[in-house]
């Protein structure tokens, strides 16, 4: 039976949730699941697709029992799978820029154990992208001679971000960019979103899920990405283009800090609901050390929070002046940011489209250059004098 509960976020998904689903089905066949399921899996999409939201639907399916195959016992074990504290699920979620060696070789050994309650073993990793080549052989030997009972789900954004002799030894699921009307339905139907508002943020957030959410939900998200925009088009001098660097870091830091706390906060609650242990009731010793892990854990994530929120203000700004080259060109095409559509058309006129283009490629410079470790208020400073340079040029 398929739980389609597991899957209702999945949403434009629909040939991937059934070859998931299938497998899944195949994976409790009596015969030894000898058919559609294979032993490891790469699932593909951009960010906000719902990559990871997809691997663990299938590692919940494969975990779930005979015995507990009804509504009760689904849930119970989604919920050890959502606190990642199921005794057969092993889990590689980096928040650093690459996955270490040492990682992976610990990922490896633990996948040469046999399955302690449910018919397999499911191991997890989360941007198998961030792998260097020295690490993915290390991983790639597990894939060629797996355990009987061991299934590996990994994640990234395309096919293209590993090696072409581990994309040999998986079977691909591809995820697409949902249209931004599913998204708003999602967020209306599960989270009572308006309407409005709900397709606002999925067009803004460029059907980024989670993005959506929280601009649909958060009014300081959307006053924080309100604020960003309208500093970058208001900036037209040098001497604002230094200033203004110094105002986005600020933005990006308080988004980095808002979305971290709010993630800590749900993790720990989770953690301890799987744990049977009541909001304000005392953590029993022996699992102590499953909360330690986790704080940290998020303490290691903080570090690359305030990359990423650097990042999300940078994907709002192309975003912006997409659609500023859109009008610039004609294109006739929907715009991201319909709020904006004024400034837009006003910034259309005054520029040129070869200064836009240098604009994009200016923010999409500062993108490259922190994963390189360049200071990140360097890498706005110099996207925001090379956009004003262009625009007044």
């Amino acid at each position: 039976m398929t739980d389609v509960g597991a899957y209702a976020e999945l949403v434009g998904q629909t040939a991937a949730v059934e070859a998931i689903a299938a497998a899944a089905r195949d994976s409790k066949r009596a015969d030894g699941g000898v058919g559609v399921m294979t032993h490891a899996w790469l699932i593909t999409g951009p960010p906000g697709s719902g990559r990871s939201n997809l691997a663990y639907a299938f590692a919940t399916a494969l975990l779930t029992t005979e015995e507990d195959d009804d509504p009760a016992g689904r849930e119970r074990v989604r919920a050890q799978v959502d606190a990642r504290t199921h005794p057969d699920l092993t889990v590689l979620a980096s928040d650093r820029v690459t996955i270490s060696i040492d990682e992976v070789r610990r990922l490896v050994t633990s996948s040469q154990y046999s399955p302690s309650v449910a018919r397999y073993r499911v191991m997890v990793v989360e941007d198998a992208d961030r792998m260097t080549e020295r690490t993915s052989n290390v991983l790639l030997k597990a894939l060629e001679e797996p355990p009987e009972r061991t299934v590996w789900i990994l994640c990234a954004p395309s096919e293209a971000d590993l090696l072409p002799t581990i994309r040999s030894r998986v079977r691909v699921v591809r995820l697409q960019v949902p249209e931004p009307a599913a998204v708003a339905g999602l967020l209306v139907e599960r989270d009572g979103v308006d309407p409005d508002v709900a397709l606002r943020a999925a067009q803004e957030a460029q059907s980024h899920i989670g993005m959506a959410h929280r601009l649909a939900t958060d009014a300081e998200a959307r006053a924080r990405r309100h604020d960003s925009i309208r500093l970058v088009l208001e900036t037209d001098t040098v001497p604002k283009a230094v200033r203004g660097a110094a105002k986005l870091l600020e933005i990006a830091k308080a988004d980095s800090t808002a979305l971290t706390h709010e993630r800590e906060d749900s993790e720990r609650e989770k953690a301890l609901a799987s744990m049977g242990v009541q909001p304000g009731g005392a953590v029993p010793p022996q699992l102590r050390g499953v909360l330690r892990q986790l704080e940290e854990d998020q303490k290691r994530r903080a570090t690359r929070g305030l990359r990423d929120g650097i990042d999300r203000v940078l994907v709002d700004l192309l975003s912006v002046y997409r659609d500023v080259l859109m009008v610039q060109l004609g294109a006739g095409l929907a715009p991201v940011n319909a709020a904006w559509a004024k400034e837009v058309a006003d910034l259309a006129a005054r520029t040129r489209p070869t200064a836009t283009l240098q604009v994009l490629e200016a923010i999409a410079d500062a993108r490259r250059r922190l994963p390189a470790n360049v200071p990140p208020l360097l890498a706005l400073e110099a996207m925001l004098v090379s956009a004003v340079l262009a625009r007044t040029a």
